[in-house]
């Protein structure tokens, strides 16, 4: 993967992580246990630090970076959408950040929390836990189901697995002239949309 010292300050990737090799670490850069960081993400620590702790994932060609003095902190099992910036905020464990979102500096998303896709999170809001937050600015729409948590656990937790897959069987391979005779299929499990979890309590599927 493409890392890079500055100052003195190499970034650090615990041996379980996952970074894509296509990703970019430099600097104060600390990523924990069983993290995975996706295709293209940027994590810029030169000028403040930025943490992801145990079973973190970032995904493709997300940002994070801060201001210089800054913490940006993603907690245990938190999850950052495709397309998402962070910039000098916590994301608290177990919260998601959903595509393309941005949140600003000294935010705090709240432990549970699901941030909406596209929503903008403003700098210094401390939103609660357990709650879902959208809009431009974002805000409280209303408390979680334990259903939707449950379901951002199973999605946090297959790109846990997705980790360990890519330790075990990811390589670099020139692309096939044409596709097999009965290509198989990814035998991987994960979470069901949400829509259909809903539809399901109802009874309606």
């Amino acid at each position: 993967m493409p890392c890079y010292a500055i100052d003195g300050l190499s970034p650090v990737v615990h041996p379980s992580a996952h970074v894509h090799p296509t990703a970019v670490l430099i600097g104060d850069v600390i990523v924990g246990p069983d993290c995975y960081v996706g295709p293209c993400a940027s994590l810029r620590g030169d000028f403040g630090r930025i943490r992801l702790m145990a079973g973190a994932n970032v995904q493709d060609t997300c940002v994070i970076h801060g201001f210089p003095g800054s913490d940006t902190v993603v907690e245990a099992n938190g999850h950052i959408g495709h397309g998402a910036v962070l910039h000098g905020c916590v994301v608290r464990h177990d919260a998601l950040v959903g595509m393309n979102a941005v949140v600003m500096d000294e935010a705090e998303v709240g432990a549970y929390s699901i941030v909406a896709a596209c929503a903008f999170v403003r700098a210094g809001l401390k939103l609660p836990e357990k709650s879902l937050i959208a809009g431009l600015p974002a805000k409280v729409m209303r408390p979680l189901t334990e259903d939707e948590i449950r379901w951002k656990r199973e999605g946090t937790e297959t790109y846990q697995d997705l980790a360990r897959r890519c330790h075990a069987s990811l390589v670099e391979v020139s692309p096939l002239a044409e596709e097999e005779a009965d290509r198989p299929r990814l035998q991987v499990g994960g979470p069901k949309t949400l829509v259909a979890t809903r539809r399901e309590d109802d009874g309606d599927a």
